[in-house]
């Protein structure tokens, strides 16, 4: 329990402020009055396992000077129901509180939109420690395959038939994420990380680009329904005001993830084979992984789809087929294919340009602008890190304003400027860098909880593991169209540049045929959602 003691010397017209229930991190109750006239403040709903604030508030005085004034002893004792990360928002939070509670229940910047409940936090808590080993291992290839294929003799053009077969594989995937409409999002979740983790360390033996392939392309299946699964977590648990936001801070953990794999490029060009210890780091990552398993809850929306299930099969028994004018009937699996057919193209479209874009970083830059291993660890780190602001940015702007407009800006802005710096040399490769991943990063929260809202709970899974299917199809083809253009236009800058027509006609779809989600209920969205829908939610 953390307790922080506030001492107030206020003027009398202040007082109504200090008196009032708290509505912005956490909404307080109207408050109790003790004996002695303390106000005393608990919870109604926050990201608080215990809130209790008490206000004991002086008689006016005044201070020497004609002035009055009002002494006011503050006391608040918490326990913030944020696992792991708690830390990171002890000086911020213990700022925000010293602050009179604001009439408009304005919010920190770095809050959610909409207040969290304490299941919602803690979920998304446990949920970003996923994403950042899913972060991890999402990368590894991407960061080592160019010393890989340097000590197996591979071209170009092997490493982007090896990143396009791998990223084949994830049909494997599309199985997979299924189970989690029928069997749960927990357990599919938790199996897949542990599987992901213990094929990539397998990668640390290979003898040969077919060995690092095979184990890979079972390992990103897996990551990649790793990071399916916590998408429709949260979407599923979090309030309606703030999904967009729940999506930037699982991306920023990703990206946590991500840079920390990074860091293995301070050493890896050391000696032939230095690339293998990436790779068996991941065991590391599997006792977490149980535990967090144990503490992570099964979403509130499935357990009410299964129960509803169970009970039209059970009704259906006891019936003996007879239909009854109120009987429950099980949920519909048939996904939405106009939503599909839409996302789909969206994200093929997408992949196009941002698979190859992203994958060829390194052997861009090691070979056509020759970079060391420890320069591309800083290149790498140096201008993607500022995405951290776009990433929050656009969380913040997609909950309050809308998602299309704010994908479309940054699909616009991150493309254009990727571009640019595949086309530069010198401090120019570095800036239009830095402006791509901050403004880039702005659509990635803005669109990435399209997929999970747009279907409802029976077919969420299924219908995202498809739509990841057809991505990875995406990013095949821009992988092996960019290596191919590479080998044949003078390298991967122009490449680049003509695969952002992909991203061009995209830009196109979300502003003419998208739906605006922003502060709408899956049930909204999704009406055939609404007869498992508890109506106190």
């Amino acid at each position: 329990m953390t307790r922080l003691t506030h001492h107030h010397r206020i003027g009398p017209d202040d007082v109504r402020n200090w008196s009032q229930p708290r509505r912005d991190i956490v909404h307080e109750s109207d408050p109790e009055v003790a004996g002695d006239g303390t106000l005393v403040f608990t919870a109604r709903t926050g990201p608080f396992l215990e809130w209790t604030r008490t206000i004991n508030v002086g008689s006016p005085a005044e201070d020497g000077s004609d002035r009055s004034f009002v002494d006011v002893d503050e006391r608040i004792d918490y326990r913030l129901a944020v696992p792991f990360w708690g830390g990171i928002f002890r000086f911020a939070l213990r700022f925000h509180l010293r602050q009179a509670p604001k009439p408009d229940g304005k919010v920190p910047w770095w809050a959610p939109p909409e207040v969290l409940t304490a299941r919602a936090a803690t979920i998304l808590s446990l949920l970003c420690v996923l994403g950042a080993f899913a972060g991890y291992l999402g990368t590894l290839i991407s960061q080592t395959l160019t010393y890989a294929a340097e000590q197996f003799g591979a071209s170009t053009s092997d490493q982007g038939t090896l990143l396009a077969t791998v990223r084949i594989g994830v049909l494997m995937s599309m199985v997979v994420v299924a189970f989690a409409d029928r069997r749960g999002r927990r357990i599919v979740l938790i199996t897949s990380v542990i599987g992901a983790c213990a094929f990539t360390a397998l990668g640390a033996l290979a003898p040969g680009m077919w060995w690092l392939g095979t184990t890979q392309t079972f390992a990103r299946s897996l990551s990649t329904v790793v990071g399916l699964v916590i998408a429709i977590i949260a979407v599923e648990e979090m309030p309606a005001g703030a999904r967009a936001f729940a999506v930037s801070v699982l991306t920023m953990a990703a990206a946590l993830g991500a840079g920390l794999c990074v860091t293995n490029l301070v050493y890896v060009d050391v000696a032939t084979g230095a690339w293998r210890v990436a790779y068996a780091i991941p065991l590391l990552f599997i006792i977490p992984c149980w535990r967090i398993g144990k503490r992570l809850p099964e979403t509130h929306r499935f357990s009410r789809q299964k129960d509803l299930a169970d009970a039209a099969v059970a009704l259906t028994q006891r019936t003996a087929g007879r239909v009854l004018p109120d009987q429950t009937e099980e949920p519909s699996r048939s996904v939405n294919w106009g939503r599909f057919i839409l996302l789909a193209a969206s994200g093929f479209l997408w992949s196009l340009f941002l698979a190859p874009a992203a994958q060829f970083l390194n052997e861009f830059l090691r070979t056509e602008r020759g970079f060391s291993g420890i320069g591309i660890a800083v290149f790498v780190l140096a201008t993607n890190t500022p995405g951290g602001i776009g990433i929050v940015l656009g969380g913040k702007l997609a909950d309050r304003h809308g998602r299309r407009i704010i994908g479309a800006l940054g699909i616009a802005g991150g493309v254009g400027f990727t571009v640019v710096a595949y086309l530069s040399w010198g401090w120019s490769l570095w800036m239009a860098s830095i402006v791509a991943s901050i403004i880039g990063a702005i659509a990635i929260p803005a669109l990435a909880v399209y997929g999970p809202e747009l279907f409802p709970t029976s077919q969420r899974g299924t219908a995202n593991g498809g739509l990841q299917v057809v991505s990875v199809v995406g990013s095949s083809t821009g992988l092996l169209l960019a290596g191919w253009l590479a080998d044949r236009i003078g390298g991967l800058g122009p490449a680049i540049a003509i695969l952002a027509i992909g991203p061009a006609m995209l830009i196109g779809l979300i502003l003419a045929f998208y739906p605006e989600t922003a502060r709408r209920e899956l049930e909204d969205l999704n009406p055939s959602d609404r007869h498992g829908t508890d109506p106190e939610d």
